[in-house]
């Protein structure tokens, strides 16, 4: 019999997980012949949301309940759930009803059809103008750094097989990006539509802050194109700054005049030592991550630990 895994992510959704879990019992109550667990990894939340899952762990033998000891993203703990899973296919999701636990065979389906990793997509994403720009932004991000295909939409909601899974988890490093570490680990990967609700509770948790640290951890751990980059444009400024001299020099042996310079030389000055600095700036994030890893930061510390998986 397959078993699927269920890892979800929580953070401030103590008025939505209860509701999530129960949906995913009603929607696995009607898919034949699947068994199924649930893990529910508590990022740290400031309000009550491990107390809820907690409760819910200790009344049902298939839920696990895990509290990290700080925040640490979503992916460290997708991360998480995920090693603490042992399903032939895990289903990560969010924990705030908007992904539709209730179309996971959508998901499942695509999987026994031989995909490795399934992804769901959505027609109609009920978001905020700010999180469908950061969408925006991380689809082309993964398409040009980390070689997505155009036409894949990659979400919070998808299904992998186990080998998928336990590939990402030899990933040890402090900075994990699950997109990244999917695209890495094979190419059999689809969609599957499926519908997008509204968001019942609160607000998303990503600020402008983490949309950033989650693309610096997607281009600077999985591709090497931004100093790839950053030497062309070094060479293009170089070119760019010879034939500016040629035509200089051309032109004072031709006309007996010098270009008159203040004004010049410092826009040039100005241009080249920002170019200068963000180059250092972008090798610097790169050392900095290497000494991160080097050091051993841990994706994630676990404080506690409830259900049937804690003595694993």
């Amino acid at each position: 019999m397959t078993k699927v895994s269920f890892v979800i992510p929580c953070y401030r959704s103590e008025k939505t997980i209860s509701a999530v879990v129960e949906e995913i019992r009603t929607a696995m109550a009607t898919l034949e012949p699947y068994e199924y667990e649930i893990v529910l990894v508590n990022d740290s939340s400031p309000d009550g949301t491990f107390g809820v899952i907690r409760a819910l762990a200790e009344q049902d033998a298939r839920i696990t309940a895990v509290d990290l000891a700080k925040n640490f993203g979503q992916h460290a703990a997708l991360m998480c759930g995920m090693r603490h899973s042992d399903g032939d296919v895990i289903v990560c999701l969010d924990d705030d009803g908007q992904t539709p636990a209730d179309e996971v065979g959508k998901l499942l389906e695509q999987i026994e059809a031989g995909y490795d990793v399934v992804y769901a997509s959505y027609e109609d994403k009920r978001e905020s103008g700010f999180r469908r720009f950061g969408s925006a932004v991380n689809a082309r991000m993964t398409e040009i750094m980390l070689g997505k295909p155009r036409e894949l939409s990659l979400t919070s909601y998808f299904a992998a097989r186990r080998f998928i899974v336990d590939e990402m988890l030899r990933y040890d490093n402090c900075f994990p990006y699950v997109m990244g570490l999917v695209l890495r680990s094979t190419k059999r990967v689809c969609n599957v539509p499926v519908t997008h609700r509204d968001r019942e509770q609160g607000a998303s948790g990503y600020t402008l802050g983490k949309l950033l640290g989650l693309w610096m951890n997607g281009f600077t751990s999985f591709s090497i194109k931004p100093l790839r980059m950053a030497t062309y444009l070094g060479a293009f400024t170089a070119l760019a700054g010879f034939v500016y001299a040629l035509v200089a020099f051309i032109r004072f042996f031709a006309v007996h005049k010098a270009p008159l310079g203040w004004t010049s030389t410092t826009i040039l000055l100005l241009i080249l030592g920002g170019m200068i600095l963000l180059v250092l700036g972008l090798v610097g994030e790169y050392v900095g991550r290497v000494f991160m890893c080097v050091n051993a930061s841990p994706q994630y510390v676990e404080r506690e630990v409830v259900g049937e998986k804690e003595n694993a």
